[in-house]
């Protein structure tokens, strides 16, 4: 992938200046020659001999120049004069000296280089400087086509160009975890490299593809896979570069960007984070709705309708925000086609790792299966971050290649936040934390529909918690049952449970369990209608899916209040639950919690060993 030379660039967009600037030197050339020194000249008062002799003698004269033909003179208000005629006068240098009159010089024939000069230029000259330095200034912050220059000359796009080869073009086998993505996008690729056999059919291509999918799933990754697979230029450009300070110049740079890619064609152009530019127009915002961001988004749903997709200019764009963007941009004939970028599941986590785990040195002992399934709901980006994480850490702890206990680390660092080697627990704090994640894992392996416990420790993490239980699934799991949901929640409860068996008190390190426990219950009644007395009605929406799913009551106040005593309800039971599983197997608790207290962090293994060892005796 090699971007083109912005110097080569530079220089093909100068040339027609340079010409441009060599006929107006030439038009004022010309003009100076013939036609302003007559203008220049008209500026002079003329009088005879006779005028200048009174003029003299009232004493209104200031400055006079003498020459062999003329008599150029200035009076008291600085007016210019000539005189028409000299007469055979010698005594008028005398007559001048004993009036008090100055000699010097009050004219010069100037041409219109010379005037332009004294008169425009050289006082002008620091404003144009100044103008000159600000834009570029200007131009740093904004990319090309910002500042003055887009005042003068029209925005440019900015897009950054890469010229896609086999050698270094990132292809679909650089992508993994994205099988339906990819064979979705395998047809532009197809149509880029023989388009004649769609012709043929009469088929027409998209014009557009939207990516769409939560951020660090390789939406980005794709659309260069599909340059580099189709070995064509590649245009990328952030939908935030659109917007300007100047109006009309985000309108400017969308026409130069399709201007850009109608010469390159066969082509694809990128736009990322699309939202920006292309949300859903209001016709209340500012004067009339008719804001700079709209008319950017006009300028481009107007250049896609234009445009020839027979010549092989594809627009990609990706966006987290499809719920945002305006309808016009998504009818058929604009972005046709909507490719959803989704969260790898097992497998997909799987072949992600193991594509970046080739650029690290590996130890035998590697498991890539054990990490995807402790990392659901993972992105590409985040087991990618995991991979690094491992080998930096094997490099801290003077190893020549990644280990699983690396890996697991690596995991619990991105989940967790890395370990805290300077947080000192008291011995009861301490304590209490071992019961609490006895607890959890305890709850969660007494229930038949719980995910299998895979670590337990109490050693503080960064990110505030002081111990934390991993639950790892067999496999992905596309529904949940309201019986696993109970279980889960029953699960959350369960260290609170602990602390309120064994110590008859309660701490605040349940704050996140409450939250979660909280969330999912409230989720069972308002949306996925697992109530009986709210059957199947759908009680909240959510926003934003793909960026955090925040969600919004859509009910009266008197329904939220009956809500919220259902999610009270829900949270209660399973915590009764919980209370009660914890207090039938007393004996197992108080045994793995002495044992994860001695050492800090244990397996699921372990945890298993003891449970049954206990149940055998």
């Amino acid at each position: 992938m090699n971007q083109t030379d912005p110097n080569q660039e530079n220089r093909k967009q100068r040339k027609p200046f340079l010409v441009s600037y060599t006929i107006v030197i030439l038009i004022m050339l010309l003009l100076n020659l013939f036609l302003f020194p007559a203008l220049l000249e008209s500026q002079i008062q003329n009088v005879d001999y006779g005028t200048f002799i009174n003029m003299l003698e009232e004493g209104k004269l200031a400055t006079v120049q003498l020459e062999d033909e003329q008599i150029y003179f200035i009076d008291k208000e600085e007016k210019l004069y000539q005189t028409n005629s000299i007469p055979q006068d010698y005594a008028i240098v005398q007559r001048l000296e004993d009036a008090g009159v100055s000699f010097g010089r009050v004219y010069k024939k100037q041409g219109v280089l010379e005037y332009l000069l004294t008169n425009w230029i050289l006082p002008f000259l620091p404003l144009i400087l100044l103008a000159t330095w600000f834009s570029r200034r200007i131009n740093r912050m904004t990319g090309a086509g910002g500042g003055m220059n887009a005042m003068m000359f029209g925005g440019k796009s900015g897009a950054r160009q890469y010229v896609m080869d086999d050698k270094t073009g990132i292809k679909f086998s650089d992508v993994a975890g994205q099988d339906e993505a990819k064979e979705s996008l395998k047809e532009i690729v197809s149509f880029l490299h023989d388009p004649k056999k769609y012709e043929e059919i009469g088929a027409k291509m998209p014009k557009g593809a939207l990516l769409v999918g939560p951020p660090g799933t390789g939406k980005t990754l794709l659309a260069r896979a599909v340059a580099g697979e189709a070995e064509v230029p590649f245009f990328s450009i952030a939908g935030s570069e659109f917007v300007e300070m100047f109006v009309g110049m985000g309108a400017s740079k969308v026409r130069d960007l399709f201007k850009q890619a109608g010469e390159k064609a066969p082509c694809i152009v990128f736009i990322d984070e699309i939202d920006t530019i292309g949300k859903k127009r209001d016709s209340g915002s500012g004067m009339g709705g008719n804001d700079e961001r709209e008319q950017t988004l006009n300028q481009l749903l107007t250049e896609m309708d234009g445009f020839d997709a027979t010549k092989g200019v594809v627009i990609l764009a990706a966006t987290n925000r499809p719920e945002s963007l305006d309808p016009a941009l998504l009818r058929p004939g604009r972005f046709d086609r909507r490719v959803p970028v989704e969260l790898p599941d097992l497998k997909g986590r799987e072949a992600i790792l193991r594509l970046h785990g080739q650029k690290v040195k590996l130890d035998s002992d590697c498991d890539f299966n054990v990490v995807a399934r402790m990392t659901p709901g993972a992105s590409g980006a985040e087991l990618a971050n995991i991979v690094n994480e491992a080998a930096l850490g094997a490099v801290r702890n003077g190893r020549s290649r990644v280990t699983q206990p690396d890996l697991q680390e690596a995991v619990d660092t991105i989940l967790a936040g890395a370990q805290k080697k300077n947080a000192i627990l008291s011995e009861k704090e301490k304590c209490i934390v071992a019961y609490h994640e006895v607890g959890h894992a305890l709850v969660a392996a007494l229930q038949s529909h719980s995910a299998p416990v895979q670590k337990i420790t109490i050693v503080p993490r960064t990110s505030g918690a002081l111990g934390f239980t991993m639950q790892v699934e067999e496999g992905d799991h596309a529904l949940m049952s309201k019986e696993e949901l109970l279980n889960k929640i029953a699960t959350f409860t369960g260290g609170r449970a602990a602390e309120e068996l064994i110590f008859g008190s309660v701490t605040t390190g349940a704050s996140n369990d409450i939250e979660q426990a909280t969330k999912l219950a409230r989720a069972m009644v308002t949306r996925y209608g697992m109530s009986e007395d709210f059957d199947m009605v759908a009680l909240e929406t959510v926003q934003n899916a793909y960026l955090g799913g925040d969600s919004s009551l859509a009910c009266s106040e008197t329904t939220a209040a009956a809500i919220d005593a259902k999610v009270v309800e829900v949270v209660k039971a399973q915590h009764a639950k919980a209370r009660q599983l914890l207090s039938d197997n007393r004996r197992k608790l108080d045994e793995i919690s002495k044992y994860l207290y001695e050492k800090e962090t244990i397996t699921g293994q372990e945890f298993m060993e003891i449970l049954e060892r206990k149940e055998n005796s």
